[in-house]
């Protein structure tokens, strides 16, 4: 796996650390701004609008620029979003920074995604998005848990500044490891190129699977903390921990998928989200037993995780000749199953459905995401596999073996036995 891959990683751990490290500390915050915890969890609102919204808008944005232009103008901006929010005197103002910097990162996400794929053979794609999106998991495991003893021993501003930090090193990192023109660039596409790829209905089926991918095991994961304390018995200052162990099995996950994805990309997809399935309604049963609940933390992550990397790969394979958009895309169907899924959730819990509703709403989900899953290899059985569109090239699995020419009549067998020798 090239360099370049892993350095495309951290830039995901640090941004991501980020993405999550406010739900450890909303109170803090909340004090300090003179708003209530709910307006202070809007700040993660808003990042999740801005990460749906960004990336599909930044990709056409850079399409013609090269990539590591965009991904080192991306976390410039990133890097200023924090510093500003660092020194913000007031909540306005980091609502705002919370927004840029989101769509910054979605941008990101969008062309490192694009960047990883084109850098390594067709058969090894989803194991460079595995440790593309393995940042992401180090971020749950690592970054989260840091920031948050970060924010509650120096403040939640110092969080900030170590974010800033953070990604500064992955930027110099970018432009130190990253080859000035990228080999797959290419010459510039156009977005007419890039949307001929959205008429193929598969593609839109194939975001319908991430979404619901996502969606079905984020949705506990949302409301682990009170499902843990309340339902679980788990003491309050564990819950990190447990959090954490959710990490480690998001982790193994996409070593797991990484591994299995490109070969085997319907068998993936089929044993994770029947894993989310299996492992929702074992939390539903097991809620109330402090030791299960927390093992169970760790498969749900596993199961949730294992299907990222054939999800990433399956919409490069169907539109890999708009590789840029495609991706882009594909960040925002993420989001989608980020922001709807809890949403759901929430609305189980006020209808007065307890806690334990949530692995309810998550197996539904998954049930959604298995019978989408069929359909997309029904009609993968019936079509064949996904075809490059126009000036993507053969795949490399689609390279004609070279027949043997049949020798003239005329020519001497001597010459046809010297040759075969």
């Amino acid at each position: 796996m090239p360099v370049a891959v892993y350095i495309l990683s951290l830039g995901i751990f640090a941004q991501g650390t980020s993405e999550f490290m406010l739900s450890g500390l909303l109170p803090t915050m909340a004090e300090d701004l003179g708003v209530s915890i709910p307006d202070a969890g809007l700040l993660i609102s808003a990042f999740a609008v801005g990460m749906l919204v960004g990336a599909p808008l930044l990709a056409v944005a850079t399409l013609r620029m090269p990539r590591r232009t965009a991904l080192v103008a991306f976390q410039a901006v990133f890097i200023a979003g924090h510093v500003v929010g660092a020194l913000s005197p007031s909540y306005e103002l980091l609502f705002a920074t919370r927004i840029v910097t989101a769509v910054a990162y979605a941008g990101f996400w969008a062309v490192a995604a694009v960047t990883a794929v084109s850098m390594v053979p067709v058969k090894s794609r989803a194991k460079a998005m595995s440790v593309v999106a393995t940042g992401l998991s180090l971020a749950t495991v690592l970054g989260v848990p840091a920031g948050t003893v970060l924010g509650q021993h120096a403040g939640w501003r110092a969080a900030f500044w170590a974010v800033a930090v953070l990604t500064a090193a992955s930027l110099v990192s970018v432009v130190l490891f990253l080859p000035r023109r990228l080999g797959a660039d290419g010459p510039a596409r156009t977005v007419r190129q890039e949307l001929v790829a959205f008429v193929r209905p598969r593609l839109w089926l194939s975001y319908g699977i991430t979404a619901l991918s996502v969606g079905g095991v984020i949705v506990s994961f949302s409301f682990l903390a009170p499902l843990l304390t309340e339902v679980s018995g788990v003491p309050e200052s564990w819950v990190p921990a447990v959090l954490s162990l959710y990490g480690v099995g998001a982790l193994v996950g996409l070593t797991i998928g990484g591994r299995t994805a490109d070969a085997r990309p319907f068998p993936t997809l089929f044993v994770g989200l029947g894993g989310v399935v299996a492992f929702s309604l074992a939390l539903w049963w097991a809620a109330g037993n402090t030791v299960l609940a927390v093992v169970l933390v760790f498969f749900l992550g596993l199961v949730g995780f294992v299907t990222n990397p054939a999800v990433q790969a399956r919409v490069f394979a169907i539109g890999g000749d708009a590789p840029t958009l495609v991706g882009a895309v594909n960040t925002s169907a993420f989001n989608v199953g980020i922001t709807v899924a809890p949403m759901l959730g929430g609305l189980a819990i006020d209808a007065g459905l307890g806690y334990r509703s949530v692995a309810w709403v998550g197996a539904a989900i998954g049930v959604a995401g298995l019978l989408a899953t069929a359909l997309a290899a029904a009609l993968e059985r019936r079509d064949g596999d996904a075809r490059p569109g126009p000036g993507q090239g053969p795949r490399e699995e689609e390279t004609p073996e070279p027949r043997p020419q049949p020798i003239p009549e005329d020519v001497p067998r001597v010459a046809s036995m010297t040759s075969n020798r």
